[in-house]
């Protein structure tokens, strides 16, 4: 138990200092996009979403929430449930991760943050398909998940299952930004949905690496 104990603290650290990590990465990208203008004839951004403050704000309410309900869930498992719980979670947390973190990277400055009400696109937007891009539309939002479900596994904790739930407002942003590709990007778009599925990849399909969406191609970060 004391070398099943020292893998699993292992794990979680680093799996914490990788979210961390990719966090940042993510405010990053919506602080630079805040300085970036919008085209407007597209979609109609309210001002309380080209604010810092208000991106302050929501941050520390959200995380603040996740630490207030960072409990243990009330489960009883064998040492033998331990191990494979500790497998599967690991495996699939650091995935959606990865999926998440690649997504951003992909996406370059056209990195955007979207909400339930809209998806901003920027003047010189570029439609992004390579990358994850290429097997799915929305990876970043599909690694939230992923991650979500993994860390249900790995630290067994309320707040993962509060962020595993977030998907539901994901989907409802994913179609937000559909529309606004759509209406932007046309015949490119149609032909972009055509080959690549919204959620789940397609087994053995083969993908090409071009130039979207969670947003936005670039390889700047």
């Amino acid at each position: 138990m004391v070398y099943l104990s020292c893998i699993e603290s292992t794990i979680k650290i680093l799996g914490g200092i990788y979210a961390l990590i990719t966090l940042l990465f993510i405010f990053w990208g919506i602080w630079r996009g805040l300085h970036r203008p919008l085209d407007l004839s597209i979609i109609s951004v309210p001002l309380i979403f080209r604010s810092l403050v208000f991106y302050i704000i929501a941050t520390l309410l959200y995380f603040g929430f996740c630490f207030l309900i960072w409990r243990p869930l009330p489960l009883n498992i064998s040492v033998l449930a331990h191990y494979v719980s500790l497998g599967i979670g690991g495996f699939l947390y650091y995935l959606g991760l990865t999926f998440v973190f690649w997504g951003r990277l992909s996406l370059g400055h056209f990195y955007n943050v979207s909400s339930s009400f809209s998806a901003p696109l920027f003047t010189d937007h570029q439609l992004i398909t390579h990358g994850p891009y290429s097997i799915i539309r929305h990876p970043m939002y599909m690694g939230i998940f992923i991650t979500g479900i993994g860390g249900i596994f790995l630290y067994r904790t309320w707040t993962l299952i509060f962020i595993t739930l977030n998907v539901l407002g994901l989907i409802i942003r994913a179609q937000r930004e559909e529309q606004a590709l759509g209406k932007e990007f046309g015949g490119q778009w149609q032909e972009y949905c055509r080959r690549v599925p919204a959620w789940f990849p397609r087994i053995g399909s083969r993908f090409k690496n071009n130039h979207i969406s969670d947003y936005g191609q670039n390889k700047n970060f």
